[in-house]
């Protein structure tokens, strides 16, 4: 895996792309979401991704949002296949006491919203993104070493070659800097569920464990 190789689905105005670094400052009025709730439709986030046909693997990213600062800015790991298919994670601000912790999976142009509340005081997270065919697993750390799970997904149109990466946002009238380090690819991480068949029986080919 080479940040060279990443592609934007949308181009923020001011950004940073290094070998080991990348650096996005956000547009005002950016956001992803689709229709539930609130029944609004947005889809103008800067996406940043890579495009791979692999079958089973693991992708790790540091992020750093300790310039986020108004309500409802954001910056994770997304997987976006086109506006009705995606998913995201990230740490969403809300004020000065706490933040939102939290994944949504959009299926068929309907998103979907699972959170939990951090302290507002948290600026960094590492999130592990693993796919095995067409699931997906979404696991978060505080450290870059111990990694929670934070939700397991299916994902309808996540079949055959897919695009994921990096993506940060701010659904309101502010900006800020979210910074991605420590960008590492892998084997599949999530391991095969008891009684399931090895990795092996589908001949993953993808071998191999280096940073950017």
């Amino acid at each position: 895996m080479k940040t060279s190789e990443m592609k934007w689905t949308r181009e923020p105005s001011v950004y940073l792309i290094n070998e080991d670094r990348i650096e996005i400052v956000t547009d005002p009025h950016t956001d992803l979401w689709q229709r539930t709730y609130y029944h609004f439709r947005n889809d103008n986030a800067p996406v940043l991704q890579l495009e791979t046909e692999e079958r089973f693997f693991s992708f790790i990213v540091k992020t750093d949002f300790t310039d986020s600062h108004h309500r409802f800015d954001q910056c994770g790991i997304v997987m976006y296949l086109d506006s009705d298919n995606w998913l995201k994670a990230s740490v969403e601000y809300e004020n000065d006491e706490f933040q939102h912790l939290g994944s949504v999976v959009t299926n068929n142009g309907y998103s979907d919203w699972a959170t939990t509340a951090i302290p507002s005081d948290v600026n960094r997270m590492w999130y592990r993104f693993s796919r095995r065919e067409e699931d997906y697993c979404i696991e978060c750390s505080y450290d870059g070493k111990s990694f929670t799970q934070m939700r397991i997904c299916h994902m309808w149109k996540g079949s055959g070659k897919i695009r994921f990466g990096i993506y940060a946002c701010s659904p309101e009238d502010s900006s800020f800097k979210a910074v991605f380090t420590d960008f590492m690819m892998t084997d599949c991480l999530w391991k095969a569920h008891d009684g399931q068949k090895p990795d092996e029986m589908y001949n993953n080919q993808f071998s191999y464990t280096r940073e950017v």
